[in-house]
């Protein structure tokens, strides 16, 4: 029997893990005349092609991963094969797991639903249908019986699962961002989430993830993210897999190697911080979900969080400076209004980290938050991925215009290109954050342009609320220090006599690529080597010397 294992991701450069689980398990419990073929596309890509390469391989079965992200098309691509095959389709993941009556009584090209994990149960279905024999009572799966739609309750699982790390696998990576899972579940029960629902926490053997670590390292790719939940749920498991890692640098794992956690900060210990305080730098990537400050907003939505350790341990992380420290902000929750966000936004942009990431509440199935409307009363979209539309806290105007406010961050902030401008309006200028990404965000509106462009539209909406010619300078900073290519704006632009002899002067090397700047409202000179490797912002070095250095 021939199986194929398809999913479609939301990149190429991000290598599912899902298909490789499964096709793992095929090949360690099916039996050996089950031959499965992992099939990966992308949800940009065209749907006719996918569908060709996998009608190709003449499958019997063909089963998808379904998510957020990719259902619409996924279901596209199914129905498509369906007309072109008489395979099997069973659709399996988070984004089916909780509705598999609702996915089977309106999509007919789906034949069954597997809810919950399937590296056991996904062989198990192949090897009865290989034999001809009953497998309809298979836990977790839904199917249609004479017009009804039965459902088999899941089993839990407690083991570790079948490395998903195939020889296969590593040829279609090809340095592509992998990742890598060490546990299952959460020790939180997040409403909005279904990380604390879809199973029990529990870690893996540990010596099998130690060997899957290497073999990553080794692969070619330059990024590792760990997809566990949190990942120092457990203060052990966790100081293990770092200390392995810091032990294996440079030895069994390359330097251009990086490893990314999700963590939540407020549960971070101090043997935990000294290890991360003594990596490498760029070696580590810290994701942490603060979601709110507003405490009674975490309380409503079971998010138990001290906020008070949580900003204690994020500064102590970004005071490292060895890490890129990614923190996040959901908008739309429970209780929290437009005026709560500001202030949770605030507090959060002054932590510093090099990104601050502005979410918006999604109502998935099986949360919390959709299972309990009275509860967690809002409006959504009814199509993925059920964004919030508004709630009675916060309107449907202000979720539009703080999406503009997400646009304005993340070409502003997340980008690195305006870090030095932005602390001069909020340092000098004592500017609010939230209200510098807010208001231009906003006159903005969303329009697509340049950076150049960009730049220039944000000096002309400042100058007025700040020193004109003190903005001009470090906009001109910021800029030239983010890009080797940009065309600055002429509205930046001035000519000084002093320019030609700065750049004479510290352009020791001539193999360097120098750019230099003669700030004259604070008398000194900007020296930018666009030779040297970017920082973790993705920054070229500068120095600033006194004017008086050329004397």
């Amino acid at each position: 029997m021939k199986v194929a294992i398809c999913c479609l991701g939301a990149k190429f450069i991000h290598a599912s893990l899902a298909p490789w689980c499964l096709k793992s398990s095929v090949d360690n419990l099916c039996e050996s005349d089950i031959y499965a073929k992992v099939f990966e596309g992308t949800i940009n890509a065209s749907s006719d092609e996918f569908v060709e390469k996998i009608t190709e391989f003449s499958p019997d079965l063909i089963s998808f991963t379904g998510y957020i992200w990719n259902i619409e098309k996924t279901l596209e691509v199914c129905q498509k094969l369906k007309e072109t095959t008489n395979a099997v389709i069973i659709l399996g993941g988070p984004e089916v797991s909780y509705r598999p009556a609702s996915i089977l009584s309106k999509n007919a090209c789906v034949d069954y639903v597997l809810s919950g994990e399937g590296e056991e149960t996904y062989p198990e279905i192949l090897n009865k249908i290989n034999d001809g024999t009953k497998f309809t009572d298979t836990p977790g799966l839904s199917y249609r019986n004479q017009g009804l739609i039965v459902t088999n309750p899941e089993k839990e699982y407690t083991g570790t699962p079948p490395s998903p790390y195939v020889d296969e696998f590593f040829q279609e990576l090809n340095g592509r961002i992998s990742y890598i899972e060490t546990s299952r579940g959460c020790p939180y029960r997040c409403a909005f989430c279904l990380s604390g629902r879809s199973s029990k926490l529990r870690f893996f053997d540990i010596d099998r993830t130690k060997k899957d670590i290497l073999r990553l390292a080794a692969s070619g790719t330059q990024t590792i993210k760990f997809v566990d939940r949190t990942f120092n749920a457990s203060e052990k498991h966790a100081n293990e897999i770092i200390g392995f890692i810091l032990d294996n640098y440079k030895k069994e794992i390359p330097e251009n190697v990086c490893f990314h956690f999700e963590i939540a900060g407020d549960i971070l210990r101090n043997s935990t911080l000294d290890l991360l305080e003594s990596a490498p730098s760029g070696l580590f990537q810290l994701e942490i979900g603060m979601q709110s400050f507003n405490e009674e907003t975490l309380k409503r939505i079971n998010r138990k969080t001290d906020t008070n350790i949580l900003i204690e341990n994020i500064k102590k992380l970004v005071s490292f400076g060895n890490m890129h420290i990614h923190i996040d902000l959901i908008a739309g929750l429970t209780g929290e209004d437009f005026k709560s966000f500001k202030k949770s936004f605030n507090i959060g942009y002054n932590l510093h980290a090099n990104m601050l990431q502005m979410g918006f509440l999604k109502l998935l199935h099986g949360s919390d938050m959709r299972d309990n409307p009275d509860k967690y009363p809002c409006t959504f979209n009814e199509k993925p991925p059920y964004e919030v539309i508004s709630t009675p806290w916060i309107t449907e105007e202000e979720i539009r215009m703080l999406k503009n406010c997400e646009d304005a961050l993340d070409r502003l902030y997340n980008s690195g290109r305006f870090l030095e401008t932005l602390a001069y309006l909020t340092d000098v200028c004592g500017l609010e954050p939230f209200d510098i990404f807010f208001d231009f965000g906003n006159m903005i509106n969303g329009s697509r342009m340049s950076l150049s462009q960009y730049a220039e539209h944000f000096y002309c909406f400042f100058k007025e609320k700040t020193d004109p010619e003190l903005l001009r300078e470090f906009l001109l900073q910021d800029l030239l220090s983010c890009s080797s290519s940009l065309q600055i704006p002429d509205s930046l632009k001035t000519r000084d006599p002093l320019y030609r002899r700065a750049k004479q002067y510290f352009t020791t090397d001539t193999t360097d690529k120098i750019k230099v700047a003669v700030l004259r409202r604070r008398e000194k000179i900007l020296v930018v080597n666009q030779s040297r490797p970017k920082d973790l912002n993705g920054r070229y070095p500068f120095e600033i010397f006194d004017i008086n250095t050329l004397a």
